[in-house]
């Protein structure tokens, strides 16, 4: 017969309040598993909830990307690029306005609002175009605060691209260089930069280790509410 005891907890990690579920059973390993329940922890009946907390925090990054991934994985409208619609680019609102040309996307940033114009040939996708031009924004900036956060840590310049990958905001290799996602730039600034932030950090530290986060700490001193205000500010952001 199986025997088996449910607890709610709350734990810190990343600075994120996360509350789970403390599952005690015959069961002779610690496990984790996330559903749509959230955070749950099997343990065995004699283990304490020191020992059930240390094997937690020591699977921290993996909790965290994971309730992430469960988050951005919630289903979001696609953005239909029609005249008139409002598109958010670092953190401003921005009007797109659909016009005649040679397939161009044209920037302006004076008047009463800003404006983002697809210059468009006829029959041309409008959504592509959109998509070409808020991702070559992207990639030049994203290159340029990666620059600036290795100056800081007297790093090298690593090679810098674009990611579309459904469940990170961003990624380091030592083979690729630092990836970010394209979407960040609908974003404001500071929340960009926390991601670069954390990524420049992994040329230091390829972990999440206490050592990795004094690092991020170093470059980005508000990372902790950085990293709660991107989470909510993900739920909003248009499907392109």
């Amino acid at each position: 017969m199986s025997v088996s005891a449910v607890e709610l907890r709350e734990i810190i990690l990343g600075g994120q309040r996360i509350a789970y579920t403390l599952r005690r059973s015959t069961r002779k390993t610690l496990g984790l598993s996330i559903d749509h329940r959230g955070l749950i922890v099997g343990v065995p009946l004699r283990v304490g909830l020191r020992e059930a907390e240390a094997f937690i925090r020591s699977h921290a990054g993996w909790v965290v990307d994971k309730l992430q991934a469960r988050l951005q994985r919630q289903p979001v409208a696609a953005f239909e690029p029609v005249d008139g619609a409002p598109i958010p680019f670092l953190g401003e609102a921005w009007r797109l306005r659909l016009g005649r040309g040679n397939n161009r996307v044209l920037w302006h940033e004076q008047g009463p609002e800003r404006i983002l114009e697809l210059a468009l040939r006829a029959g041309a996708d409008a959504r592509q175009l959109l998509l070409r031009g808020l991702q070559q924004r992207s990639l030049e900036l994203f290159t340029n605060r990666v620059e600036a956060f290795c100056l800081r840590l007297g790093r090298p310049m690593p090679a810098v691209g674009l990611s579309n990958a459904r469940t990170r905001w961003g990624s380091c290799s030592s083979l690729s260089g630092i990836r970010l996602h394209w979407r960040l730039i609908h974003l404001p600034l500071p929340l960009i930069d926390y991601v670069v932030a954390h990524e420049v950090a992994h040329l230091v530290e390829m972990n999440h280790s206490p050592r990795f986060w004094s690092v991020v700490e170093s470059l980005y001193p508000g990372h902790v509410a950085a990293r709660k205000a991107l989470r909510q500010a993900a739920a909003a952001l248009p499907s392109i």
